[in-house]
């Protein structure tokens, strides 16, 4: 048993409900990448993956998480597919688990992974926690909107709800994968079920341009109260990509080198009242 998550964080959750029920055995592997964002355009294409690459090279250049694509510290989903699809070939009795929550990277990174196993349906198992009661911590009920929301132990309920991607599934939903991709859009997010939507890459720049105040504060602070108060969210160097170009129309004061987001810091420009400057 091969078991599929798409964040980082979902591989440490798993492990531990593995360490609760053995027959959970199996390896996990994590898809890297956030196909939440960015080109999507001839993406199974070797040029439309580079360029997509080449996209995420120049979002991170200077930044927290820059030459990531290239170092090895983030393997190539593209060959981590190419690997599994050899091993599923060669060992007819290997089966995979699909573990999704109900939120738009899980859903976009489904998309992407399962529109390429078409050739082993029925060996291809899907566990969408689509609206689904959990226990927490505390011992209240909840709606995970991740994974990694669920407590270890829940892991034993929610293997029951595996089950195969149908053979209609195989079909319906690589086209909605294509339909999004020849959209060139570069912001997706997720309606309900699996519907997903999608807007220009400027989708969260107006979110963003309020968490700028008139004190001084560093990128980081702001993107981590973003990331703590915003009603939709993304990932923090998608987000610290987005607020350099913001930074760019010269419209706030900054201070420090636009790089990482401790190397500087933004607030509102003090507009000087016409009065004011003229008797000056």
């Amino acid at each position: 048993m091969i078991h599929i998550v798409f964040q980082k964080n979902d591989v440490d959750v798993l492990n531990e409900a593995i360490q609760l029920d053995h027959s959970l055995q199996g390896e996990i592997i994590q898809i890297a990448d956030d196909f939440a964002v960015g080109p999507l355009k001839d993406i199974f294409s070797s040029e439309g993956w580079e360029s997509r690459r080449q996209w995420w090279r120049d979002v991170l250049a200077d930044g927290d998480y820059a030459g990531t694509v290239d170092n090895g510290s983030v393997p190539d989903d593209k060959k981590v597919v190419e690997a599994l699809v050899e091993k599923l070939k060669n060992d007819p009795v290997e089966i995979i688990w699909i573990w999704a929550a109900q939120n738009k990277h899980d859903v976009s990174g489904y998309y992407w992974l399962m529109s390429q196993l078409k050739d082993f349906q029925g060996r291809i198992f899907i566990l969408y926690l689509n609206n689904l009661p959990f226990i927490n911590e505390k011992g209240n009920i909840f709606y995970p909107v991740n994974l990694f929301n669920i407590p270890g132990k829940e892991f034993l309920k929610a293997k029951k709800l595996a089950r195969p991607i149908t053979l209609s599934e195989f079909e319906v939903d690589p086209d909605e994968w294509t339909r999004l991709c020849n959209e060139e859009k570069g912001v997706r997010m997720l309606e309900g079920g699996k519907k997903l939507v999608q807007y220009d890459y400027d989708y969260y720049d107006a979110e963003i341009k309020k968490f700028i105040t008139a004190n001084w504060q560093t990128a980081q602070k702001l993107i981590g109260t973003f990331l703590h108060k915003a009603t939709t969210i993304t990932g923090d160097a998608f987000l610290l990509w987005r607020l350099k170009l913001i930074l760019a129309s010269g419209n706030y004061d900054v201070q420090g080198e636009l790089k990482r987001m401790k190397d500087f810091e933004i607030k509102l420009k003090v507009t000087i009242p016409e009065t004011e400057s003229q008797s000056a």
